[in-house]
């Protein structure tokens, strides 16, 4: 057998290998953007609230900026955030800053309920039954929080308890732009 066609051992993965491995992971990292960070775009959702009544991004939120809390009465972080997320909302209500706190498909109505109540919580609250969750995106993890823009244009999602500095300033602009 000639050299040319003699095989040799392998030591370790094939280049062939990596190239497939970087491709997958370039696809992963496309969809990625695509579904998340492409997005841009505010879904056409609609809102229960606790007390029945509907809110839509597409009709009642429109033109609007407002920020919108995925959260649950479960999550330690959350809990820990809802009192500045009451402080940026007060702040900034006055300017034509609209909130809905989105409550978890697992999260029990009348802890929801109670805690709302209890916290005076002065924006939207509503009650997701997993639809408005997986049209954001398939949000799994608490907190998460979008802030959409005049345009519906979703301008920055928080996974965890924001920089609330960096929240104030992007209300701030998003507040100010035309």
């Amino acid at each position: 057998m000639s050299q040319a066609t003699q095989q040799t051992p392998s030591r370790g993965k094939s280049p062939l290998r990596y190239i497939v491995m970087a491709v997958i992971a370039g696809v992963i990292a496309c969809t990625g953007y695509f579904a998340f960070g492409g997005q841009q775009r505010v879904p056409d959702a609609t809102f229960t609230l606790l007390s029945g009544q509907k809110i839509s991004t597409s009709a009642d939120l429109k033109g609007k900026v407002y920020l919108v809390n995925f959260w649950a009465t479960s999550c330690e972080t959350c809990m820990k955030e809802m009192p500045e997320m009451i402080n940026t909302y007060n702040r900034f209500k006055g300017r034509g800053l609209e909130f809905v706190a989105v409550a978890m498909s697992y999260d029990a109505p009348m802890y929801v309920t109670n805690y709302a109540q209890t916290r005076n919580l002065p924006f939207k609250v509503a009650m997701d039954d997993g639809s408005v969750a997986k049209q954001f995106g398939n949000v799994q993890l608490t907190p998460t929080t979008f802030v959409i823009d005049k345009n519906g244009k979703i301008l920055k999602r928080y996974v965890g308890e924001p920089t609330f500095a960096e929240l104030d300033a992007l209300l701030d602009k998003a507040l100010n732009a035309a």
